[in-house]
Order: C-alpha cells, then structure tokens, then sequence
C-alpha cells in the first residue's frame, strides 16, 4: 500500500452500483454449487411425493454435490448460471450499491443518520432490489431445480427461453412468484447487514480503533477504503 495516495473523494453512486453488483457475481461464481445443492435439498420432498418413491436422493449438501457429479454432470452444478449472474447485477447493485444514495434521499443530503433512518434506508433498498430482480430469481431457482431427463429433454433450453416460457404459461405475473416473501426476509437482512456494518464502521472511525494494528499499514488509507464502503 506504500505509495497510495488515497483522495476525500467518496466514489459516485454509480461507481457503488456497479461495484456491489461485480463483487456479487464473483461471489456467486464461488458459491454456486452449494446453492445449488441447497435448492434440491428444499424441493426433495416435492419430487418423492410426486413420483411416489420413497428413496431419499440427496443426502447433505456435499452428498448432493457428489451425487449430481455422478448423475447429471459436474456442469448441472451450475445450472442456471446465467440467470444467477444477471441476478446479482440487479440485485446487489440495488441492494447494497444504493445504500448510501438512500440514506441521503431520506436526510435530504445530510451525512448524519440516525439508526431509523439507516433502517429505513436498508428495509428500502432491500425491497427495491427484490421487486426489479425477481423475475431473474425465479428463473435462477427453476434451473437449478430442473433435472435432465433420461431423453435428455429439459424444459427451458437457455436462459431467454425460461423468461419467455415462463410468461406464455405462467403469464408475466409468474416472473414475481413469491415477491412478497422475498420482500419481507431481503428487507430485514439488508436492515441486519447492512446497518450493523454501516454502525461498526462508524465506531471505527470514530473512535481509532483499528489505529494499533495498522504500524505495517498506512491509517489515512486505511481510513479511506473503510469510509466509501459499501
């Protein structure tokens, strides 16, 4: 970090929006797999009551993993991909990225929030994000849930495909299937991450409290990276 020479000034709304959204999609890249795995874990009981079978297919999330290696592909693992990527770029972009822009739409400019209006900044956010990547939630989950065929017939062959599916069958309404559910819980976990984080980082600063552990690190730079995020 030698060298760096950090500006006052804060990144643009834009920059944020964009930055949550890339750093989402490389989180997914890593994560995929395992949630994957979480969604044929929750519809397992759906699947053996329809087939009548009493066999459990899934044990565990690497057992899932192991099995869906063995039985469909390591590619299966990343069923859905595409939708899961355009996801996080409406998502986390919104959720996350507009987080500061919001806070200052409701202390009309003012960098002085309190925690009602941090709250009302995170439950908002949280719900907008929702609300605009719904549709590519639900076709994110559906991939994820589709299991090749002996045929080798699937039901939606590429990610458009699925939209376009989706709304001739299920009419535009059925992009939204459980907006409201994912409305309430992303509300209150964008409120649990990101006041919590925005509190602690405060405290931070504040108060020098990482200053001791920063003699290998420059602190104004420090104190830069920590000030224009998230």
């Amino acid at each position: 970090m030698v060298g760096i020479k950090p500006t006052d000034l804060p990144p643009t709304a834009a920059v944020k929006f964009f930055g949550a959204g890339t750093a989402g999609c490389f989180a997914d890249l890593v994560t995929f797999p395992l949630d994957t795995a979480k969604v044929r874990l929750q519809i397992q009981g759906e699947s053996t009551a329809a087939s009548g079978s009493a066999v459990v297919k899934y044990r565990g999330v690497f057992g899932t993993i192991a099995t869906m290696v063995h039985t469909e592909g390591a590619r299966s693992l990343y069923n859905g991909l595409v939708a899961g990527l355009q996801r996080q770029m409406s998502f986390a972009s919104v959720r996350i990225g507009l987080y500061d822009s919001m806070k200052q739409f409701y202390t009309r400019g003012s960098e002085n929030a309190n925690i009602v209006t941090r709250l009302m900044a995170g439950c908002t956010t949280g719900a907008m994000a929702v609300v605009f990547a719904q549709p590519t939630d639900v076709v994110k989950v559906r991939f994820q849930a589709q299991v090749r065929q002996s045929d080798g017939l699937k039901r939606y062959n590429g990610t458009m495909d699925a939209y376009r599916t989706i709304a001739r069958d299920e009419g535009v309404r059925g992009l939204w299937k459980g907006c409201m559910p994912n409305i309430t819980r992303n509300a209150i976990v964008n409120c649990a991450e990101l006041v919590t984080y925005d509190v602690i980082k405060e405290l931070i600063l504040k108060y020098d409290l990482m200053t001791g552990y920063m003699s290998i690190f420059n602190v104004n730079t420090f104190k830069y990276v920590i000030k224009t995020g998230p």
